[in-house]
């Protein structure tokens, strides 16, 4: 290459440099068309093809799918009741990990952000954050040992004449409040370490007792990162299906359901798979009315 060419390319380089810089628009439209396209072709894609594919039927002699337009997969959703009840199974189990979550994070968030020494704070979050790091399937079958017959919990409760929860729902219910706990720590620990120590003081000197300067100072500024945490606990949840198939015993959630059907009826198991989806944009939607996604 010559130095002329050299030059010219340089020149050119400096001109389209110079009208993205005077153009900030088109310079963000740029930024932002490689994501949107991955976002909409692959994954707003696939839930459209998930959506118009739960319409299908199922040839019940060869098991093939038929491209044959129907609602029945839909009716036999609303009006089977094994149906409805792992749904609401479902959510119940989703509602209750969020809850039991919110209850165990509180106080550790409270602890590593306002009690904990400053120094010990980042030391205090790498180890909220460890668990994170090993493989999910190994944390899973952790728990079904600890909650297998004779296991630790077993051993733990014996001297109380107790025993362990063993395989079911609750125990599903406890493997899944232990694998999102930290997704719930973290927005709560944020808020609490951005929370303005004048107002505790000023509540305190107002005659506030410690309840009530929880319940009117802490929980108002607090609530939109409870309700942020939620969001991941909550779809987490609910869409878990390898969870309870290795502690659940012969409880049935959605995604298990699903998984169980994709090779037998996959229309009806597109069909399964569109009620998490709309439960959790229902659930978006409540939450965004307490200002959760300004606080992921």
């Amino acid at each position: 290459m010559t130095a002329i060419e050299a030059s010219a390319g340089r020149g050119t380089v400096w001109r389209l440099a110079g009208a993205l810089h005077r153009r900030p628009r088109l310079r963000l439209t740029l930024l932002l068309t490689a994501p949107l396209l991955w976002l909409a072709v692959l994954y707003l894609g696939s839930l459209a093809v998930l959506f118009v594919s739960a319409f299908w039927t199922t040839n019940s002699f060869t098991s093939q799918v038929v491209k044959v337009w129907s609602t029945d997969n839909f009716h036999e959703l609303l009006t089977t009741p094994v149906y409805r009840q792992v749904i609401l199974r479902s959510i119940g189990v989703a509602l209750a990990v969020t809850v039991v979550c919110a209850v165990i994070a509180f106080p550790l968030a409270f602890y590593t952000a306002r009690v904990a020494r400053p120094k010990w704070r980042p030391l205090l979050v790498v180890a909220i954050l460890t668990p994170l790091w090993a493989s999910y399937l190994v944390k899973v079958y952790a728990w079904r040992l600890i909650l297998s017959e004779g296991g630790l919990a077993d051993w733990m409760l014996k001297p109380f004449g107790a025993a362990g929860p063993g395989y079911g729902l609750p125990a599903t219910v406890l493997t899944l409040t232990y694998l999102w706990l930290p997704y719930m720590i973290l927005p709560i620990h944020t808020a609490l370490e951005q929370l303005p120590a004048n107002l505790l003081d000023a509540s305190a000197d107002l005659g506030a007792k410690s309840w009530r300067t929880f319940r009117s100072v802490v929980l108002p500024m607090v609530l939109p990162s409870v309700a942020a945490g939620s969001i991941f606990t909550f779809s987490l949840s609910l869409g878990d299906y390898i969870t309870v198939q290795i502690v659940g015993g012969k409880t049935q959630l959605i995604g298990n359901v699903v998984y169980s059907n994709i090779e037998l009826n996959l229309p009806m198991a597109a069909a399964l798979g569109t009620v998490p989806v709309v439960v959790i944009v229902v659930y978006l939607l409540a939450m965004r009315r307490t200002g959760a996604l300004s606080s992921l």
